[in-house]
Order: structure tokens, then C-alpha cells, then sequence
């Protein structure tokens, strides 16, 4: 049997490894805590998970898969939206949490399925890794200010 081609190989990686730093940085946040906007106008956790699912979701479709939410429905998560101004719309730091976890199921799905990746997406792949590596890295500073323990050892 074949192996995997590097790229996907790699891709596959991220995906594991971002979704894992993502998961310790969130762990033990109750939604109240996740609502907090530091400096009362940084991006709280809830913004920036439901901006990373957002993303993923885009991932997704890049990759010829269903989004795991109605994009218009949680539109207050997309980039370039003021999260303050929008705070009433965020759904239960729970509920992003379950999105999550459905997102990532499909996407280790449909990159453990893929033969090959497509030159033109490449670009596009590497730069929605990027995007949640950083991100990912900003939970762990929030997690801080919140005053839990880092995670990331």
C-alpha cells in the first residue's frame, strides 16, 4: 500500500496539532469566562473560537466539505467583525466547543480520505494553518490573563 503524499501528511498534522493546543487552551473555561474582553476591547475566547470554527469551516468547503454551521447564522465570528459590538450573538462556550469537535472529525475525514492536493489550494491550505496556529497561541495568552495555569508545557 501506498503512503501518503507529504502534503497531506503534513496538512494532517497541523490539523491534529492545532486542534490539540486548541483544546488544552480551552480547557476548564466556563462561558462566563469566555465572554471576558480584556482591556475591555481584545478579542474574548468566545470570539476567537467561534472565529476559528468559522474559519475551519471555510477549510471545509476548500476541500469539498459541508460547513458544520449556516455561515450567516454566526456571521458576529467572521473576520473583520468588532466582537464587542456584536457579544450578544455568541452562542454557549459549550456549544462552540461541540462545533468544534464536529468540525475536526470532519476534517480529519476528508484529509485522511484525499489522494491528492490540488497546486491551487495549496496556498490557501497553508494560510488557514497559519491563521490557526495563530489563534491558537492567543487562547494561550487569554487562558493566562483569566488566571489559569498555562497549558502548553
Amino acid at each position: 500500500m501506498e503512503s501518503k503524499s507529504n502534503d497531506i501528511e503534513i496538512i494532517k498534522l497541523q490539523v491534529q496539532s492545532n486542534y490539540q493546543v486548541i483544546l488544552l487552551n480551552i480547557d476548564g473555561i466556563t462561558h462566563e469566562e469566555s465572554m471576558i474582553f480584556p482591556n475591555g476591547d481584545a478579542n474574548c475566547m468566545n470570539w476567537i473560537l467561534g472565529h476559528l470554527i468559522y474559519i475551519r469551516n471555510a477549510f471545509l468547503n476548500i476541500l469539498g466539505e459541508e460547513s458544520v454551521w449556516d455561515g450567516e447564522k454566526f456571521s458576529c465570528y467572521n473576520r473583520g467583525e468588532i466582537p464587542l459590538n456584536r457579544k450578544e450573538e455568541f452562542v454557549s462556550f459549550e456549544t462552540l466547543k461541540s462545533y468544534l469537535n464536529e468540525n475536526q472529525e470532519k476534517l480529519e475525514k476528508k484529509i485522511n480520505n484525499l489522494e491528492k492536493i490540488d497546486p491551487e489550494q495549496v496556498n490557501d491550505i497553508a494560510t488557514l494553518c497559519l491563521h490557526e496556529i495563530y489563534h491558537g497561541g492567543q487562547l494561550g495568552y487569554l487562558r493566562r490573563i483569566l488566571g489559569k495555569p498555562g497549558a502548553i508545557k
